[in-house]
């Protein structure tokens, strides 16, 4: 719209109409996803050697809110999961990983977010969820705003033991998805 007074010559050429503003990762400070969630198979363990299944879960989120004086939703959404897996090594992953169950697979076999521990001890595990994150103005348009945002996961400790032998009720050959095959 223009305005009522264009100045006593009419001239609204110069009018110019203010659009959203262009938003920074600054600008969504006090915009925060929630934390990720943080686990793993089997819970709490890990044996010498083995594949240890870590799982983290989030979501995408919208959150409304004001950015600069505008209305805004601003979305979440995950992009890449990165496992400190409490022994100086990290594992990078596009999702949070899948039980073994779900990925039809048996236990102690590796997966995307598995990581094997070389040494006994109890090792403690994060989660570092990164987001990407994007704006609308009321529009229904998304606009992306440069960089990642991130949220963590603590608390997860894994104790990794040694295994010399192990009990079993059928064979790896009987049961393809039993323990250790």
């Amino acid at each position: 719209a223009e305005p009522e007074d264009c100045g006593p010559l009419n001239r609204c050429e110069n009018y110019v109409v203010a659009g959203p503003p262009d938003v920074t990762l600054a600008d969504l400070a006090s915009f925060r996803p929630a934390q990720p969630t943080l686990g793993g198979e089997p819970a709490g363990f890990g044996v010498v050697g083995m594949p240890t299944n870590l799982l983290a879960s989030a979501s995408e989120q919208r959150i409304p809110g004001t950015v600069l004086g505008w209305d805004v939703t601003v979305r979440f959404v995950p992009v890449a999961y990165v496992f400190d897996n409490g022994d100086g090594t990290t594992t990078r992953a596009s999702t949070g990983g899948a039980s073994w169950t779900a990925l039809g697979q048996g236990q102690f076999t590796p997966t995307a977010t598995s990581h094997a521990y070389r040494a006994r001890g109890t090792y403690p595990v994060s989660v570092t969820v990164e987001y990407e994150a994007s704006v609308d103005f009321g529009s229904g348009t998304w606009r992306t705003v440069p960089g990642v945002v991130r949220a963590e996961a603590t608390g997860y400790g894994v104790r990794v033991v040694e295994v010399r032998t192990a009990l079993v009720d059928r064979t790896c050959v009987e049961d393809p998805t039993g323990p250790g095959c």
